[in-house]
């Protein structure tokens, strides 16, 4: 039961981010990397991306929610060079109008890779990769 709950409200949680993507685009704006071209196209991207992840962790049948899950959790780590930018730019969006809300925000991200990771019962198969990775590799080693 909690495991659904948090995954319900990660998939709206994604989707409500990804419509302010398209409401609100000035803001998500503020977090691309000012070496990145087109931030507009950018965020209008992400922003149906976000859409379309949570609507999959919203219906997808139990049999792809984990990788839904490390697809999700993916997304989660290629937006952190955005947080990062913003904290070292100093650039003010979403109410971080300060450094201290900006690194707090830092911290929150790998927050939210293990909550799209547990929520979609990714765990396991992250950890069945990693553990046939190793193998594989020493294997190799022999």
């Amino acid at each position: 039961m909690l495991r659904t709950t948090a995954r319900l409200l990660l998939g709206a949680f994604l989707v409500t981010a990804g419509v302010a993507h398209l409401l609100v685009p000035a803001e998500f704006g503020a977090q691309v990397p000012p070496f990145l071209p087109a931030p507009g196209v950018i965020v209008l991207v992400s922003g149906l991306v976000e859409i379309a992840l949570g609507a999959a962790v919203l219906v997808a049948p139990a049999r792809v929610r984990p990788a839904t899950g490390l697809t999700v959790a993916a997304l989660f780590v290629l937006v952190f060079p955005g947080n990062v930018s913003q904290y070292l730019t100093g650039t003010a969006a979403f109410g971080l109008d300060t450094d201290g809300a900006r690194a707090l925000r830092l911290v929150f991200q790998p927050i939210l890779v293990a909550w799209a990771l547990w929520a979609c019962a990714s765990w396991p198969v992250l950890r069945g990769w990693w553990l046939g990775r190793r193998r594989g590799g020493a294997r190799q080693r022999s």
